[in-house]
């Protein structure tokens, strides 16, 4: 499934800098960035459930907040693109490695 995760992180707090940092690599272990604080992400529901479960214990609640978009199994069909920075589709692209 396709899910949307969006986040902003309170950075002039202390750990700030570092919970932004480790957020974003916790999302890039399980999708891509589209823009600074957002990922598109294709998993599982069992990797979803890591993942938030991750993204949670990272962050803090009463200074930052993550949105999760469930686009499902056929949300990649419903995003459109116009303008820079095109992202590579892990489903349908070829990536080399």
């Amino acid at each position: 499934m396709l899910v949307l995760i969006t986040y902003d992180v309170n950075v002039i707090s202390d750990g700030g800098q570092k919970r932004l940092r480790n957020i974003a690599k916790t999302c890039l272990d399980y999708g891509m960035r589209v823009q600074n604080s957002v990922f598109e992400c294709e998993v599982t529901p069992a990797q979803f459930v890591m993942l938030k479960n991750a993204l949670t214990d990272i962050f803090d609640p009463k200074k930052d907040s993550i949105r999760f978009y469930m686009l499902g199994k056929k949300g990649r069909q419903k995003v459109e693109h116009i303008g820079a920075k095109p992202v590579a589709d892990p489903i349908n692209d070829a990536l080399i490695l």
